[in-house]
């Protein structure tokens, strides 16, 4: 069974709830806690969802998609490993928040990818295992400092700026996602376009490869690389991220 999780502003405080159609029944925690029904709802409508997420982590793979290897400028083969980075926290971004596009900057792209949200502790955890791991998924945009990652020969402050990882708007539990489309429209116009059917590493492969190098933790994000396509975005332009059976999250560039 399909379920949807989100989190939303309620009279400044920061709330879980669990989507019912136009109602949100309004949890006692994080929906990756085990939370329960507060027996209190509200509509979707009155409510101000924020990032579904407050991940300790927000760990991101890099050159995970056979077609964005082949148009790589700078890759010339599938990595033998997945290529991990990460994002601080502070880099999180809500639905229809406005990515801040740095003064230093002269190129920012968007990448669209599927997250896994993980849903209990682990650590060396069998390929086959990684199922009773994961709670659910989201839409994720890998923004990046182009110029930046570049110049820096290694990714962290490309890609960490405050608002360059706006997650959501839901987090999705029960779907398949094994072969569904990623893509990104800027400004209405689809500029990227993938399946997770190209993923050169599986999402098992990578929770368990990762499991094997750091210890997740509840709530914490998978980012798992974007599919060719990607291109500059620019002050004044909307972006949006979507994915098949997962959502569609919208931001704008200010």
């Amino acid at each position: 069974m399909i379920e949807q999780y989100v989190r939303f502003e309620e009279e400044g405080e920061a709330r879980y709830g669990k989507l019912i159609e136009d109602r949100i029944d309004i949890l006692d925690g994080p929906y990756f806690l085990n939370a329960e029904s507060t027996g209190l709802e509200t509509f979707v409508e009155q409510a101000t969802l924020i990032c579904p997420v407050e991940p300790s982590k927000i760990i991101c793979v890099g050159l995970n998609y056979h077609m964005h290897v082949a148009q790589s400028q700078s890759a010339t083969e599938a990595p033998k490993n997945p290529v991990l980075f990460l994002k601080p926290p502070s880099s999180l971004l809500g639905p229809f928040g406005k990515i801040v596009y740095p003064d230093n900057c002269d190129r920012v792209d968007y990448e669209a990818e599927l997250a896994v949200v993980i849903g209990k502790k682990g650590r060396n955890i069998p390929e086959d295992k990684t199922g009773e791991y994961i709670f659910g998924y989201t839409c994720l945009n890998d923004v990046t400092a182009r110029n930046i990652q570049k110049a820096d020969g290694q990714w962290t402050r490309g890609k960490g700026f405050d608002t360059f990882c706006p997650v959501g708007p839901k987090v999705i539990k029960g779907v398949d996602v094994s072969d569904v489309t990623v893509e990104a429209y800027l400004n209405g116009d689809r500029k990227q376009f993938g399946r997770t059917s190209d993923m050169i590493f599986s999402i098992p492969y990578l929770i368990s490869f990762i499991s094997s190098v750091m210890t997740l933790m509840p709530g914490d994000v998978i980012s798992t690389g974007t599919p060719q396509g990607i291109d500059p975005m620019h002050k004044g332009d909307t972006i949006e991220v979507r994915i098949e059976n997962v959502g569609s999250l919208v931001n704008t560039v200010v």
